[in-house]
């Protein structure tokens, strides 16, 4: 629903004070080490994923069948081939 420019700004206002008038709470703080040690397990679960990811293309191309990558990854040959049967899109 489309707003006029006025609405916008008195929004904008509106939403300033609250940041001005915010007080924290005890409750309100968090643990910076708990969220760096989360920000490291994902990332290593990243890693992990790309590098069974490669692993799995390797062993395509020397031969290995979907079953058996299935089964040394811990799942049917045909999860497997949906999984990581597809070319991949690299974001890096």
């Amino acid at each position: 629903m489309p707003r006029s420019v006025d609405d916008i700004l008195k929004h904008a206002d509106d939403m300033a004070k609250r940041f001005e008038d915010y007080e924290p709470k005890a409750e309100d703080e968090r643990d910076p080490a708990a969220m760096s040690i989360l920000r490291q397990a994902v990332t290593a679960r990243s890693d992990a994923e790309r590098s069974i990811r490669d692993a799995v293309a390797r062993a395509r191309r020397d031969g290995l069948s979907w079953a058996l990558i299935g089964s040394l990854i811990g799942t049917s040959g045909e999860a497997a081939r949906q999984r990581y049967g597809q070319p991949h899109k690299t974001g890096r």
